[in-house]
């Protein structure tokens, strides 16, 4: 066991955590980190891979909690935004996307504190955005997530609710991703032998959330998802 694997064993077991408790999280967090231990390409797609699999892990006990007609514009959009994700991962550097999704993160968690966040996104236009948002930076960087989460919490939903939904949405977007990635001849040996060694950490992350996730109430649910945006926005920013 190298020092690399346990440094990497360490970050995907948290982030996997992470997702485990919230349903999604597993590259906001593990992003951060990754790229010190392997390539950043190589870490974006084997956490692809994880949040494809984990996201039918966690959504299967809450299926009675998805609404399927609250996710159909955000799949539609993420259909769209998905080839031009993919095509900005094999294309372009990923260093000048992370620091702007790292200050976009920013601002979204400032306006959550001074209570400047809508509290209701209503019209096909939102959702249709969302998940072209979420196509696209997940293609391009591997963490799909601030922009269907942020219009997750302005639905109204409960914890439960917006678990299930948000993972429900992820079997799809990840899907649609690991197929571009593919496309694009980006899913490599590499890729394979790393996805197959942290994948008992990881296993142990998402089982360890999940176990945790109905002891937290709505109040505190919330709090842990904009500090976990605010964490990864400062970590994106300033690392690029």
């Amino acid at each position: 066991m190298t020092l690399a694997w346990a440094i990497g064993a360490l970050v995907i077991f948290v982030a996997s955590f992470v997702m485990g408790l919230t349903g999604f999280g597993i590259a906001l967090v593990a992003m951060a980190f990754l790229p010190w231990v392997m390539s950043p390409v190589t870490a974006i797609i084997l956490l692809t891979i994880y949040a494809l699999v984990f996201s039918v892990v966690v959504v299967v006990p809450l299926r009675n909690e998805v609404h399927l007609r609250a996710l159909v514009d955000l799949l539609i959009g993420t259909v769209l935004g998905t080839p031009l994700g993919v095509w900005v991962l094999a294309s372009l550097p990923i260093t000048t996307l992370n620091r702007l999704i790292g200050a976009v993160l920013i601002v979204v968690v400032a306006l959550e504190l001074f209570r400047a966040l809508p509290t209701k996104l209503a019209g096909r236009g939102w959702g249709l955005g969302a998940g072209f948002l979420a196509g696209l930076i997940g293609g391009a960087v591997g963490t799909p997530g601030p922009p269907v989460v942020l219009y997750a919490t302005t639905q109204g939903w409960s914890p439960r609710a917006l678990k299930a939904n948000v993972t429900a949405f992820f079997v799809v977007n990840q899907a649609v991703i690991l197929a571009g990635y593919w496309w694009a001849g980006l899913i490599t040996r590499e890729v394979n032998l790393a996805t197959a060694v942290f994948a008992l950490p990881a296993l142990a992350g998402i089982l360890s959330g999940m176990a945790l996730f109905g002891r937290l109430d709505p109040a505190v649910f919330r709090r842990v998802v904009f500090a976990l945006l605010l964490f990864s926005g400062v970590i994106l920013l300033v690392r690029g």
